[in-house]
């Protein structure tokens, strides 16, 4: 870590943020297995804020990889890492007012964990959403193809662009949800059941949430 610098403090208060643009910046991190529904509930989410002329913006797991995170793979330090970075982006954009939508497995408690802390200590909302759906529906999903491929033992290589969150031990590669574990939020502010929910009503749970709270008006 570089010693030699100094952070500098805007001239533009986060107070006068908010009274400017008419909304309060929030991170909203959706976690959950594949194909558990979090891009899909993180894309229209986006799109209805921004009817609701509010400044959102998305942060996807594929997406990233594309760029800011396109020189990390999938062992444990790099997926560490991964989410790490996007902490502190999500923190960024919720610092301008932004509300910041993350869509990633994050399967690591502790991971999520340290995104919250980082949030806290610099008086930012943080809002947990926990989309559950049990394995099996997943699998009936599975969109990728990925749990078909898990099972079958077919993934043999760490995949590109793909936010499936695999891991290269010296036994082989793991599959979150699989081989490999989930760990579950112990209290996320929202909880999801994507097995018994559209995505207008999980749309609809968050956004209720967000005026509640009074992030937005």
């Amino acid at each position: 870590m570089a010693t030699n610098i100094t952070f500098h403090p805007g001239s533009v208060s986060s107070t006068e943020r908010v009274e400017l643009l008419g909304q309060k910046g929030v991170t909203i991190w959706l976690t959950g297995l594949s194909a558990s529904g979090k891009s899909t509930i993180a894309c229209a989410l986006e799109q209805y804020l921004l009817h609701l002329h509010k400044f959102a913006y998305r942060l996807d797991g594929d997406n990233v990889r594309f760029g800011l995170n396109k020189d990390l793979g999938f062992d444990e330090k790099s997926r560490n890492e991964n989410i790490r970075r996007i902490g502190e982006v999500s923190k960024l954009f919720a610092d301008a007012a932004a509300i910041s939508i993350t869509a990633f497995i994050s399967p690591c408690r502790t991971d999520r964990d340290s995104v919250r802390a980082l949030h806290e200590s610099s008086n930012i909302p943080f809002v947990e959403v926990f989309v559950d759906a049990p394995l099996d529906v997943v699998e009936q999903r599975d969109p990728k193809g990925l749990y078909k491929k898990a099972r079958a033992g077919e993934i043999k290589g760490t995949p590109q662009n793909q936010t499936v969150y695999v891991q290269d031990f010296n036994f082989g590669i793991e599959f979150t949800g699989v081989s490999a574990p989930y760990e579950e939020p112990l209290k996320a502010e929202i909880h999801l059941r994507t097995d018994q929910e559209d995505v207008r009503s999980s749309v609809r749970t968050i956004v209720s949430y967000l005026s509640e709270k009074g992030y937005i008006s």
